[in-house]
């Protein structure tokens, strides 16, 4: 556990060595969630819910998935798959630390930061301007396991898509695909509440839906008792399923590597 912890705080100090970044960040995400917030906004002015959704639920999702974003990384992550492409996975393999427990650490570690200096602020000013729902206590610890666990999931499926990049020249298409995929069915662009009644389930058994609607969905206090732990234990097994299925890409890869250029 203390190589973990190392590990992690390497992930925190690594973003956190470019404050400027970090505020052009939280800037860009104000202006989208400025802007998602009034389109739904628009929306409401015809109807009074949508999905179990009113006006103060949509407009509060806006602003938790602008502050998860890059909590969660949801966007194209491929510094494993950059290391496959140049050989530096080489010298990784090479190290008495496994490549994905090392990975998985730095990732908790990058979490609480982008949380904390790169969501919390548009979330703020989002409060300031908007009337949003809070959590009741228990909601808001349930809230904190989701999103971890959230963040997990999130990894185990970047390790999986960049994997990739053992049996491709270009994994950039795999990264583009994979990354569309997530924005859509997490949740992301539009809420899952939103869609007709069968995708919506679909997404909800599917991983990307505990990336982002679930956690907002325990916010809002979507769900109670048996439901609450069901879709937390969804996540738990999601995130054993990609992390157990980014063990084998990485066992099978690794038992004929050839390294490009020497």
């Amino acid at each position: 556990m203390r190589l973990d912890w190392e590990i992690a705080k390497r992930g925190w100090r690594r973003y956190a060595a470019y404050p400027w970044a970090t505020v052009a960040g939280a800037f860009t995400n104000s202006i989208f969630g400025f802007l998602q917030a009034y389109i739904l906004l628009a929306v409401y002015r015809h109807r009074a819910a949508i999905g179990g959704f009113d006006a103060a639920d949509a407009v509060t999702y806006v602003w938790l998935a602008q502050s998860m974003i890059m909590t969660v990384y949801i966007f194209s992550w491929w510094e494993l798959a950059w290391r496959i492409r140049d050989g530096s996975i080489a010298t990784d393999l090479a190290r008495p630390l496994d490549p994905q427990r090392y990975w998985l650490a730095y990732d908790l570690g990058r979490a609480p930061y982008h949380f904390l200096f790169r969501g919390l602020p548009p979330f703020v000013l989002g409060a300031l301007v908007f009337h949003l729902h809070y959590p009741s206590p228990l909601d808001a610890l349930a809230f904190v396991v989701s999103l971890t666990l959230a963040v997990v999931v999130s990894f185990g499926f970047r390790f999986v898509y960049n994997s990739a990049a053992f049996w491709l020249l270009d994994f950039r298409g795999v990264v583009t695909l994979s990354t569309t995929v997530v924005i859509f069915f997490s949740g992301m662009a539009i809420p899952i509440r939103f869609f007709p009644h069968a995708l919506r389930e679909l997404c909800y058994a599917l991983p990307f839906a505990g990336v982002i609607q679930t956690p907002v969905d325990i916010w809002l206090g979507k769900r109670e008792g048996l439901a609450l732990a069901g879709v937390i234990g969804l996540q738990l097994l999601w995130a054993l399923v990609l992390i157990g299925l980014g063990r084998v890409l990485l066992a099978r890869a690794t038992q004929r590597l050839v390294v490009q250029g020497g």
